[in-house]
């Protein structure tokens, strides 16, 4: 388990290769020396099948190909290996395309404001061009083991302004032949006997500068059995203990890949932030999915604004890997209240609503979390609360839920002026019905900054503050 060089996330296109390498090895024995030698070997036969002329880079949804080892000969012929790496944009297939499959030039969403990634896949080629030999075969009878899995390379690289195609893909081979290597280096670790642990290749983003990198884990072992491997990351660079950068849970989302439980997640990242004098803004930390009213074929309109604003958090708590429990359900949410002694078990089934004091017991029911209660008499009470609010998103960073009245919503954040007082409040609001739209979600303002006009300035508020495991 080993990082590749880190990857400034500021600027730049990413690079990204995957594709399975057939591992296949024949043991004539099964002593643990002699099967290591022929792991190594077998890994050495891999770097050089990636260095020869025989490795294809297809781009991915384009009718670009790329063979890297031969001077970085590319087809179709019009793209130059001295042309900008970003050039293969144009290529890439989208909505709006003319026959040629060049990409129409297409005004950029302004909430859009994603990284480019070019997708490629690494193949190799099964034939060669000269002539044909008749084959041979040979027959050998003995006893012997053969190893045989697929690798799954996954290699990134983030390609400087203006840096070349030619130069880009001669870093991309580096970093996969690296890679390579730190697999090889995993799989010497924790092979058993005859049973190969598949390495695996994941990339997290952690705090600028360092930006991207990559971490092979072996695959199947859990979180729980790789703290020291966890320690060693948080350590060589310079990491808070407090934090679980590394978990599988954190591995970074590349732009434009869908996520496949069908929640928007951070939507508030498109929002322009408020501008006050001498203000700053302060924010949740990670990622979180958006839930609300009317899904999971539930409905809930009415009722259940609380138990999204839950859900939410706990999609907090899971997506940053403090947790590995799924999101509760409203029944689940339910049955954990009676457990704990809160209600009684008729409550479970039923409509009826939940305010913030049950959202900290099911917190620490369900997630073992614990949580702060902030108590204000009144709406307008909340204005006064921007050093505390401020605080927390500085220190815990998770989702705030606030009930008033009948209503509940999450604060996801605030901005605050430490000199003259003025605040706004990020609200995701758990009471839209509508689709999984970001555009309808941002315009509308079911996720935008509130001002203190936002609440009920009679009535009183309960928010739950929860605080995050110190763990890594």
């Amino acid at each position: 388990m080993v990082v590749s060089d880190s990857l400034s996330s500021d600027r730049g296109t990413i690079l990204r290769v995957r594709g399975p390498l057939e591992f296949k090895c024949h043991l004539v024995s099964t002593d643990a020396r002699h099967m290591l030698k022929v792991i190594s070997r077998t890994f050495e036969t891999l770097k050089s099948q990636v260095k020869s002329e025989s490795c294809v880079l297809t781009v991915c949804d384009s009718p670009v190909i790329i063979w890297p080892n031969k001077d970085v000969y590319i087809t179709p012929q019009e793209i130059t290996p001295n042309a900008p790496c970003d050039d293969i944009l144009k290529w890439i297939q989208s909505d709006e395309q003319d026959p040629a499959g060049l990409r129409s030039a297409k005004k950029k969403s302004k909430k859009s404001s994603a990284a480019s990634v070019i997708n490629l896949r690494l193949m190799m080629e099964a034939t060669k061009t000269g002539p044909l030999s008749a084959p041979i075969l040979s027959r050998t009878v003995q006893k012997s083991h053969f190893l045989s899995t697929t690798f799954p390379v996954d290699c990134v690289v983030r390609t400087t302004v203006n840096e070349t195609i030619k130069d880009a893909f001669e870093r991309l081979l580096k970093a996969l032949t690296h890679q390579l290597c730190e697999m090889e280096k995993v799989t010497l670790q924790h092979t058993k006997g005859t049973t190969l642990l598949v390495p695996e290749p994941l990339h997290f983003l952690l705090p600028e500068p360092k930006g991207l990198v990559t971490v092979v884990y072996p695959a199947g072992v859990p979180d729980s059995q790789l703290e020291a491997q966890r320690k060693e990351l948080h350590q060589q660079f310079e990491l808070p203990d407090d934090w679980p950068y590394f978990r599988r849970a954190n591995t970074y989302h590349f732009p434009n890949e869908p996520y496949k439980d069908g929640y928007l997640r951070n939507p508030h990242l498109v929002l322009t932030h408020p501008t006050l004098d001498n203000g700053k803004v302060y924010l949740v930390q990670g990622t979180y999915s958006y839930h609300h009213y009317m899904q999971d074929h539930t409905d809930d309109n009415g009722w259940g604004c609380a138990y999204r604003s839950l859900q939410t958090i706990c999609s907090w708590f899971q997506q940053q890997g403090y947790v590995e429990r799924a999101v509760p359900s409203h029944k689940e949410t339910q049955q954990a209240l009676v457990d704990v002694g809160d209600k009684k078990a008729s409550f479970v089934g039923s409509r009826q609503w939940i305010g913030s004091i049950e959202v900290q017991a099911v917190l620490n029911q369900l997630l073992g979390v614990t949580s702060k209660i902030m108590f204000v008499s009144q709406g307008s009470e909340l204005a006064s609360k921007g050093r505390e609010l401020a605080n927390h998103f500085l220190t815990e960073g998770t989702p705030i839920m606030i009930g008033g009245g009948v209503l509940a919503h999450t604060i996801l954040g605030v901005a605050w002026s430490e000199t003259s007082g003025q605040i706004r409040y990020l609200i995701l609001d758990p009471h839209y019905t509508g689709a999984e739209d970001l555009q309808v979600v941002t315009d509308k303002g079911w996720c935008g900054w509130k001002g203190t006009d936002f609440w009920d300035q009679t009535a009183y508020y309960n928010l739950c503050l929860p605080l995050r495991p110190k763990v890594f």
